[in-house]
């Protein structure tokens, strides 16, 4: 298995790039996010790799950061969804994006994605919405005890029900409120008019 791939950017499509890793250039097939940060040709650069090999050949996908290809990963175990699907997804949305989708059940911006329809948005989010958990994702830079963040969960979860309930977007809802910090003395409507000031419909 072929865990990164470092070496110098020999030539870039919107689909792919090609790394120079000691006279041997590898083409990997990237996300859109991976495309828009890539550094101009002549320069270094590592990608996280996946590769598939199938019956009619070989294809190597690359991904800035080992959470990406994590979220990758678990894409491609759904069914209907392949690595090509999968960038796809991945280059509509960012992974959390994807996480904050998939925890609100937020179908209609998980089949923006090209090739994704709203029956294949369903599988993702019925296949994959217990390998996602909001206390992960809240935890992440959270200093308090776990006391405190386990009160802090509930706060939280009361701010993003109640944007939701004003009609904002479930996915943007958990976004927004996952931005705050929270304090120990904050109330849910403190956290509402912080998330408000953020949130876009």
């Amino acid at each position: 298995m072929i865990a990164f791939i470092e070496g110098v950017i020999a030539d870039i499509t919107e689909n792919t790039v090609v790394l120079d890793c000691h006279g041997v250039g590898y083409e990997l097939f990237v996300p859109q996010s991976v495309y828009r940060s890539l550094p101009p040709v002549g320069e270094k650069k590592k990608l996280y790799t996946f590769l598939q090999m199938k019956e009619d050949g070989v294809a190597l996908f690359g991904f800035a950061n080992k959470d990406d290809l994590t979220v990758f990963k678990l894409l491609i175990t759904v069914s209907g969804i392949g690595p090509k699907g999968a960038i796809g997804i991945l280059s509509t949305m960012t992974a959390d994006e994807l996480r904050f989708a998939i925890l609100a059940g937020d179908a209609k911006t998980i089949s923006k994605a090209p090739g994704i329809g709203a029956k294949t948005a369903g599988k993702v989010i019925l296949d994959l919405k217990d390998k996602f958990h909001l206390e992960d994702r809240f935890e992440q830079g959270v200093s308090h005890t776990t006391e405190q963040i386990n009160s802090d969960l509930g706060t939280q979860r009361e701010a993003i029900e109640a944007l939701v309930a004003l009609g904002y977007n479930a996915t943007d809802a958990l976004r927004a409120v996952k931005q705050i910090v929270i304090t120990e003395d904050m109330t849910v409507e403190e956290i509402l008019k912080q998330s408000l000031k953020g949130i876009r419909r």
